[in-house]
């Protein structure tokens, strides 16, 4: 039986989430698989702007709108490590190709264009994202803990953080103040 993968979806937290990193939050998954799933949560900046970031590594960041971009936390795995989603996905040292045309990458060479003025048109870095073993996310969709919907990349690049949740239920067609986190039985 083939396994049905959830990449270039969005998993978007119910209310009745307890974990308070996922609460509210809209993760993008990267990766989904028989070895677990993987993604990043987008709507959750970090409070670093990335020209805090690109000092701390010591490059250098020039464009001033790329300076003041949001580094976002992307989830609790990992969140010394950068990771950049963007658009187009270029030939980077160390790429996981998502869509044809959208990559996450992990290696500083990505960044380095970006300070040189040469990186990718669009994208987000997150410190940090989240993870599951196999199963364990198709075991917490089943516990009525995420949603799901095929991913936008306007939503993800386009629209500011604070707006990408309720975005991301638009796109089921609901409302956020419709869902309970109660979960009843006739």
């Amino acid at each position: 039986m083939e396994m049905l993968s959830l990449s270039n979806q969005f998993l978007i937290a119910m209310p009745g989430m307890v974990d308070p990193l996922f609460a509210k939050s809209l993760v993008y998954l990267c990766e989904h698989g028989e070895h677990g799933a993987m993604g990043l949560i987008v709507n959750k900046p970090s409070g670093i702007a990335l020209a805090q970031l690109f000092e701390q590594i010591d490059l250098p960041l020039t464009d001033r709108e790329l300076a003041t971009l949001p580094v976002y936390f992307g989830g609790p795995v990992h969140p010394d490590r950068g990771f950049v989603l963007h658009q187009p996905a270029g030939n980077w040292q160390s790429s996981l190709m998502v869509t044809d045309t959208l990559a996450l990458t992990t290696s500083k060479d990505v960044l380095a264009a970006l300070g040189e003025g040469t990186g990718p048109g669009e994208l987000i870095v997150s410190l940090g994202y989240a993870g599951w073993e196999p199963g364990q996310l198709e075991q917490e969709i089943a516990q009525n803990a995420w949603l799901t919907v095929p991913a936008s990349t306007d939503i993800i690049f386009n629209l500011p953080s604070e707006e990408r949740f309720e975005a991301g239920m638009a796109l089921l067609g609901i409302d956020p103040t419709w869902l309970s986190g109660d979960v009843g039985h006739a």
